[in-house]
């Protein structure tokens, strides 16, 4: 109890450091006791490495929601879970990411972030088999383990000494690999034998430490100093829009400065936008403010930072809009589409969206999708 007592005033004392000073997480050598933790799961509950103490081999594995690759993996670790339960193999996953440092154009492949609550829905929507502990707070236990990217996987024997730590397998696509690595390493000390490679390397994203989040903060800045315009456009121009002759994913937002159901979601466009831009993804806002208040609506816009493509219908006739928009429109506010190119209306709402239905609904399109 005491060193435990003691490695937790040498963490806390580390992440009191500025940035600068931050020693960079070693991992885990093996032979090495496994760290104790006091982590809260997505089911609500407390789990500490005691809670695993009837098993015969832990296997920590470090993940999380939003990494491609760690997506890539969640189907292994599922069945990983399933196919060692009755041979007394714990496997439990840790998300050691601080959601504070991950910026929103690190959320290209994903509808939703690393916060305890997202993922809580990550693990209801997938039907988790395994404890899913967050360590997004203070990250004392990443850094106590020292994972370098997720996924990344540490095994322990009987007696909780570190005897394999790396890569689940070797091939990322989804039905290419099984998690030979680790399943090879799990079947070796259930045979009380020696693990053949007890080192790998691992590939995926690189952990989110709270300290390092100077990228987060000058992508931040750059979105803010980006230009933000209001063009003029007519119902011709709006039905081509809506037509969509590009190559890309076309999320379209009709609003106005009147409408507060479009003001409170709006800043979760914008957001949505800096998820997906830099893919094959565009966003463009219509907003139906008279001509005359075009210099509100743009206040409006450069307050949320929208340097996406915003445009102002010309028109007087706003039943010309509804027409050229969406014939299935009943004309209320906000109205949203998305269509991929050639046309077709793969999503669309009228009123206020559920944003993670939405973002769900761009990432597993074909053009998009979740993984490299």
């Amino acid at each position: 109890m005491k060193t435990y007592f003691l490695q937790l005033l040498a963490l806390l004392y580390t992440l009191s450091l500025p940035a600068q000073d931050h020693p960079e997480p070693v991992t885990l050598s093996i032979g090495a006791a496994a760290p104790a933790f006091l982590l809260k799961g997505t089911d609500g509950k407390t789990y500490t490495l005691n809670s695993f103490a009837d098993a015969k081999v832990l296997a920590v594995i470090f993940s999380c929601n939003h990494c491609p690759t760690a997506q890539a993996y969640e189907e292994r670790i599922k069945q990983l879970a399933k196919d060692y339960a009755a041979k007394q193999v714990a496997v439990v996953v840790i998300s050691p990411n601080s959601p504070a440092a991950v910026n929103l154009g690190e959320l290209g492949y994903t509808e939703m972030g690393d916060t305890y609550e997202e993922m809580q829905l990550r693990a209801k929507q997938h039907d988790f088999n395994f404890p899913y502990l967050y360590d997004g707070d203070d990250q004392q236990v990443s850094i106590a383990y020292g994972p370098v990217a997720t996924p990344h996987a540490f095994v322990f024997d009987e007696a909780r000494k570190l005897r394999y730590t790396g890569r689940l397998d070797s091939k990322e696509k989804p039905g290419t690999g099984q998690a030979e690595d680790i399943r090879s390493a799990i079947d070796a000390l259930l045979q009380q034998k020696e693990v053949a490679h007890p080192v790998q390397k691992t590939f995926g994203c690189s952990i989110k430490w709270a300290w390092k989040d100077e990228w987060s903060k000058k992508i931040n800045a750059e979105w803010a100093r980006r230009p933000v315009t209001l063009d003029m456009l007519d119902a011709a121009g709006v039905k081509e829009l809506v037509g969509n002759s590009g190559d890309k994913l076309r999320l379209i937002n009709i609003w106005a400065t009147w409408c507060g159901p479009c003001i409170q979601e709006l800043p979760e466009f914008v957001n949505t936008d800096r998820m997906y831009r830099e893919r094959d993804f565009e966003f463009i806002t219509i907003t139906t403010d008279n001509p005359d208040k075009k210099d509100k609506a743009l206040a409006m816009l450069k307050k949320l930072e929208a340097s996406n493509k915003n445009y102002l219908y010309s028109g007087a006739d706003k039943y010309q809009l509804i027409e050229a928009v969406d014939p299935d429109w009943q004309g209320a506010l906000p109205y949203t589409l998305l269509v991929e190119p050639g046309g077709r209306v793969v999503f669309r709402k009228q009123g206020a969206v559920n944003m993670l239905e939405l973002r769900r609904a761009i990432v597993e399109h074909k053009l998009m999708g979740r993984y490299y």
